[in-house]
């Protein structure tokens, strides 16, 4: 929501919040005794603070029509999360606000690139359409890499002149991050024009380990933030440079405690705490943007200025002027706790009501959901044949796992085989990985093998698979991959665990393939069983084998990755080959 429109609603019924902020009238409430978190001055001030028509008009002593003593707990603004793909909560938007709001996240600047790639402009349209009956301010990033690269297929490519139809939007935030960074770099026309398009705005950036001069010219076609660090130096760079670095805490990506190091007190002010990827469960159980607050913490970071960095850092750096902070003319999202280090939350406001009050009405547009055209799920037909490749040389390319990250490596690993065809095996913890295009029924699919799993029997698979979101497959033969690709057409995407020809577990995600239309705790119930079918029965490794699976076509990380267009080198952001020529 850009600045005109919040200068809209306070120039409503101005005269009277005039009035109010001078004393003259009874503001329509004062949260009282309060120790404030004042996030300009980096310091705590014990006052009261003034409320009319959803935003602050005053700090001071004030009489109201109703009144909140908050017996000297501290009074915190609103979170704002600065980069997420709601997608990855597995949940629509107006199930996310249910389950965020109550973590003190009151607003969230999303990139939609996941549901973008399964439908295009009108996946964007049904993010924007949701975000307008939601009470948790949502601010849309126009998906810039749509598909991420050209390696990968999704449901039809988004180019510059698509995204300019909707960034004038009074929900759009800017462009979302530019992933296909050599393009950038390289001044690729079509990539500048979709940069320009957010001079106004912003543009979010990504760009692992990119630096050096290429990342000089990619900060200079119009790029503010990254959110891809995962080592101190290279934020550090970024930072130097000029980008607002954001320090990630997902459920697979753990970079906080690496990048806590590069965080002074003098450079604060442009970092930001963002989640990128969180999953249901870790909303349920750890939190939002409060569980990366105490983990900031815990690592070292002034608790104060923690808080900085998900309230007045993160406004400042997407231009939304009268959000992050406890000041007149700033909208009345704040919460109480009473210790700013566990950020354990009492109560939450949003524009001044108890976010408690209107549960009822989050609960009631958990339902709302504008129509999605057509299906999701396009496959041709698949059979016992489809994932059979024959292996001419002795050594394969293998993508290996990285542990709590969304990094592989690659490895040159002799290739097991029988009669001449690639097979698993399970002894050294190999498998067959396979991604089926699912957008338009091309039939076309690509197959590798992945170390990190651990599986000794059966086979997982989803439709959820960054950025294309095709389905993804991976299994010990080739008879249970083709019954959990088979399941997951059947069911219009999600997960599934196959087991001797066998569904033995699945969570449907009927929106896209990507979210569910039950509430957080339902999908959260089915996670788990899932999750505990994986291990118990496939002895699968990770914690979270899906979102594991998720990232392994993800074209813009490095180091390898498979897409339905076959093995890609992201490190020279190439296609290559599964079979090394010898």
């Amino acid at each position: 929501m850009p600045e005109i429109n919040f200068l809209h609603f306070i120039m409503k019924n101005l005269q009277q919040k005039l009035s109010d902020a001078r004393g003259d009238s009874p503001c329509d409430l004062v949260i009282k005794n309060a120790k404030i978190v004042n996030v300009f001055s980096h310091e705590i001030i014990e006052s009261s603070v003034a409320v009319s028509d959803g935003f602050i008009v005053g700090i001071g002593d004030y009489e109201g029509e109703k009144s909140v003593d908050a017996n000297g707990s501290f009074l915190v603004p609103g979170f704002i999360e600065g980069h997420i793909h709601v997608e990855s909560t597995l949940l629509p938007i107006p199930e996310f606000a249910r389950a965020v709001m109550p973590h003190g996240t009151t607003s969230a600047v999303i990139d939609p690139h996941e549901i973008a790639n399964v439908y295009g402009m009108d996946g964007i349209r049904y993010m924007l359409e949701s975000a307008k009956t939601c009470p948790l301010d949502i601010f849309v990033m126009l998906p810039s890499c749509v598909p991420a690269t050209p390696f990968e297929s999704c449901f039809e490519p988004l180019m510059a002149e698509d995204l300019a139809k909707l960034i004038d939007d009074p929900g759009v935030g800017g462009i979302g991050e530019l992933m296909n960074f050599p393009a950038v770099y390289n001044g690729d026309s079509e990539f500048l024009k979709r940069a320009k398009l957010g001079e106004k705005k912003v543009v979010d950036g990504h760009s692992p380990f990119l630096t050096g001069k290429n990342l000089n010219a990619y900060i200079l076609a119009g790029i503010k933030t990254d959110h891809e660090c995962t080592v101190a130096e290279e934020a550090l760079e970024k930072l130097r440079l000029g980008m607002h670095v954001h320090l990630r805490e997902g459920s697979t990506e753990h970079n906080l405690a690496e990048l806590a190091k590069i965080v002074t007190p003098e450079n604060s002010c442009n970092t930001s705490l963002v989640s990128d990827d969180r999953h249901p469960d870790d909303l349920l159980e750890k939190g939002h943007l409060d569980y990366s607050v105490r983990l900031a913490v815990e690592n070292g970071i002034d608790p104060i200025t923690a808080i900085q960095m998900v309230t007045i850092n993160t406004a400042r750096c997407y231009k939304l002027p009268r959000l992050g902070a406890i000041a007149p003319g700033f909208q009345a999202d704040f919460f109480l706790t009473d210790n700013i280090e566990k950020c354990e939350l009492k109560t939450v406001f949003k524009k001044g009501k108890n976010v408690a009050d209107i549960s009822d009405d989050v609960a009631k547009i958990s339902d709302f959901g504008p129509a999605l055209p057509g299906k999701s799920m396009n496959v041709q037909p698949l059979n016992e044949k489809s994932f059979e490749i024959k292996i001419d040389n002795e050594n394969v390319r293998v993508i290996n796992v990285v542990e709590h990250q969304i990094l592989t490596k690659e490895t040159i690993e002799k290739a097991p085989v029988e009669n001449g065809i690639l097979v698993s095996d399970v002894s050294c913890d190999l498998l067959k990985l396979a991604v089926v295009e699912r957008h338009h029924a091309t039939g076309r699919l690509s197959v590798g093998l992945v170390r990190g799993f651990g599986l000794k029997s059966g086979a997982i698979g989803s439709t959820v698979a960054h950025d294309g979101h095709n389905i993804i497959v991976a299994g010990v033969n080739d008879e249970d991959m083709l019954v959990a690709a088979n399941a997951l057409v059947e069911m219009g995407g999600g997960y599934v665990v196959v087991k001797k020809g066998k569904v033995i577990a699945k969570l449907p995600l009927p929106i896209a393939g990507l979210m569910s239309d039950k509430t957080i705790e339902e999908v959260v119930a089915e996670q788990k069983q899932v999750f505990a079918t994986a291990k118990d029965e496939l002895d699968a490794v990770p914690e979270n084998p899906f979102m594991t699976l998720s990232f392994l076509s993800l074209t813009p990380i490095p180091e390898l990755r498979l897409t339905d267009q076959g093995l890609f080198d992201a490190r020279i952001f190439q296609e290559t080959s599964l079979q090394v020529e010898t």
